[in-house]
């Protein structure tokens, strides 16, 4: 203690730089860290399907709206007939809209799911390849069968929900 006392810091200036020191570092924690997953115990665990019950974000940041995104590529709304084809250009869609917004699947903190004339076999499909494509970080979902989208041949649309921290 007394070396400190030599450079002229105080017990209170030391409590000072260790609480300045704490806040920085709670205000350095990656973005990623900030937005909190849980399965709760009481609910089905979801994680296996590729999506999460609840997603925690904070507040005074930024959230990013992605619109609904088809299986087709760019502006040709040329639809394979294979459902597996469609999803994997619709989850590629989602991550151009991501990347757009400088964010990855891991800060998609929602999705909603609209798959024309649903199915299990669809279902699974849809789980596998978003499995593969998501990582770990699962977003909240809601999967909604619908008999009709709205365009001729589109079989499935997913938009998205993306939390984004503001720099500090």
């Amino acid at each position: 203690m007394d070396v400190l006392f030599l450079f002229g810091v105080n017990m209170k200036n030391l409590i000072l730089i260790i609480i300045a020191l704490v806040t920085a570092f709670s205000i350095a924690q990656s973005k990623e860290d900030m937005i909190e997953r849980k399965n709760p115990k009481t609910l089905y665990d979801s994680s296996q399907y590729g999506f999460t019950q609840t997603v925690n974000v904070p507040t005074d940041d930024e959230y990013i709206f992605i619109s609904g995104q088809l299986g087709a590529k760019k502006e040709e709304h040329k639809f394979s007939t294979d459902f597996r084809t469609q999803v994997k250009n619709m989850l590629q869609n989602v991550i151009h809209a991501l990347e757009a917004n400088n964010v990855t699947t891991n800060e998609v903190v929602k999705i909603t799911v609209l798959i024309k004339d649903h199915s299990e076999k669809r279902l699974g499909i849809f789980t596998e390849e978003l499995l593969k494509t998501w990582g770990k970080k699962y977003p909240a979902s809601t999967l909604i069968p619908v008999p009709k989208l709205a365009l001729e041949g589109m079989l499935i649309e997913v938009d998205a929900i993306a939390y984004k921290a503001k720099k500090r």
